[in-house]
């Protein structure tokens, strides 16, 4: 078992319940490709699952990092921060996601694929 999967499709809660237990036991850390609508949940690190996705053929301008709490609502189950976010050069200097529509991207990849902050 991965400590790190790439969502492409919905994830199984029994999958998504693991990876939420295994590091922070309330939430799972995820980056999200916003182009290709895939993410990458799990690891200690933003940086670890960006790595993944890089391999995976992301690419850099297209990641985001974000933390994942089942077991909420769909307004508060998103939380849009992590270091990988700090860029500069993409109008985005600090750690959260300050662009309204890419929040809005995150946040439809992340209903598909995770859920809306059901209970597992």
């Amino acid at each position: 078992m991965a400590d790190i999967v790439i969502c492409r499709e919905r994830i199984a809660d029994q999958e998504l319940r693991r990876l939420v237990e295994r590091f922070f036991g309330d939430m799972v850390k995820i980056v999200i490709d916003v182009r290709r609508r895939v993410l990458a949940a799990g690891g200690e690190l933003h940086a670890d699952a960006e790595q993944v996705l890089l391999a995976d053929g992301s690419l850099q301008a297209d990641l985001w990092g974000a933390n994942y709490y089942p077991a909420t609502d769909p307004e508060r189950c998103i939380e849009y921060t992590a270091l990988i976010n700090i860029r500069p050069s993409q109008d985005n200097p600090s750690m959260e996601v300050t662009d309204e529509a890419t929040r809005r991207v995150i946040r439809e990849i992340v209903y598909t694929l995770l859920g809306r902050g059901e209970a597992l």
